[in-house]
């Protein structure tokens, strides 16, 4: 049988309030329920085997679980990454070495894993669908050179992958999977909770911003318990969480502007070239040499040579 030794948590590497407050058994078990259908009440039936902290890449998942013989990883993302799967297969990975340290991999006897589950729960500014599948054969650097390839090969049929992941994001902001944050009172008051906090943080700065939300929740019974108990940290992960983002947005956008400034100036390089290209053209059709073109355009003859080459 698996090992299924758990491992154990380690706050200081790196930590969000989502991470701590499905920590809490409780609360997990209320999130599993809400995602199976399950009706459990004994949270001891979770076994959380969430990485500590993985020599390779420093990696470190936020939840993840031994729950119905299903190895479940919850993750909480704030700003959507295509590259989720790619992380779920290292997390999966050093999961599978520790349930599988004491099996025989080389031997005849078949090892035992728990079947996977990858969750996201999303709840960032950029518009999402209630629910979509993030796949790890979509980072596959030859994809859409072989869909093209098969298309003018008139083939249609779906490539065989050899290695594939599959993730189910889902949206949590505003209204989205209202089902499900009605099953789950925690996953619910945590939508408002960071719903509340971005709202703030457009108007003031981040400190008054986590202060106000805190304490709007508490007033509102929203995390009322777990905000009173640890106001403090909560208020630190919450300022640091958004400031990153910001952080993030602002890379984004920076990304972005320079990207279109580069744009314009190669359009506007290309736009002179042609201009030129056509001049010596022009000049060499009334039988200019290149010195000649040269001296009228005030250009290298290197450069009119290049450009005849072309012509």
């Amino acid at each position: 049988m698996a090992n299924t030794n758990v491992m154990h948590v380690n706050r200081t590497y790196r930590s969000t309030v989502f991470i701590m407050l499905f920590e809490e058994k409780e609360n997990l078990l209320e999130l599993y329920n809400a995602m199976s259908g399950k009706h459990y009440t004994d949270p001891e039936l979770l076994e959380i085997n969430t990485l500590e902290n993985a020599i390779y890449m420093s990696i470190k998942n936020d939840v993840s679980f031994l729950m119905d013989g299903r190895l479940s990883l919850y993750e909480h993302q704030s700003t959507y990454s295509p590259n989720l799967p790619l992380r779920f297969l290292f997390y999966i990975s050093n999961l599978y070495s520790g349930i599988t340290k004491d099996e025989n991999l080389y031997g005849t006897r078949k090892a035992q894993i728990p079947i996977p589950e990858f969750i996201i729960f999303y709840n960032g500014e950029e518009e999402r669908p209630e629910r979509e599948t993030l796949k790890l054969s979509d980072l596959y650097t030859f994809q859409e050179k072989d869909k093209e390839q098969g298309e003018e090969d008139g083939k249609t049929e779906k490539a065989d992958f050899k290695l594939e992941l599959k993730a189910e994001l889902l949206n949590i902001c505003g209204d989205n999977n209202r089902a499900l944050k009605e099953a789950c009172r925690t996953l619910r008051e945590y939508a408002v909770f960071t719903d509340k906090m971005r709202k703030y943080t457009k108007t003031m700065d981040i400190q008054t911003a986590a202060e106000r939300t805190i304490e709007e929740c508490i007033k509102e019974d929203i995390l009322r318990e777990f905000l009173t108990k640890h106001r403090a940290e909560v208020r630190t992960m919450s300022i640091f969480e958004y400031d990153q983002e910001k952080h993030m947005r602002q890379e984004r956008e920076q990304a972005w502007e320079e990207g279109l400034a580069e744009g314009e100036a190669r359009g506007k390089a290309a736009g002179m070239e042609d201009k030129l290209v056509e001049q010596i053209r022009k000049k060499l059709e009334k039988g200019r040499s290149v010195t000649q073109i040269a001296e009228d355009l005030e250009e290298e003859e290197a450069v009119i040579k290049k450009i005849m080459e072309k012509l």
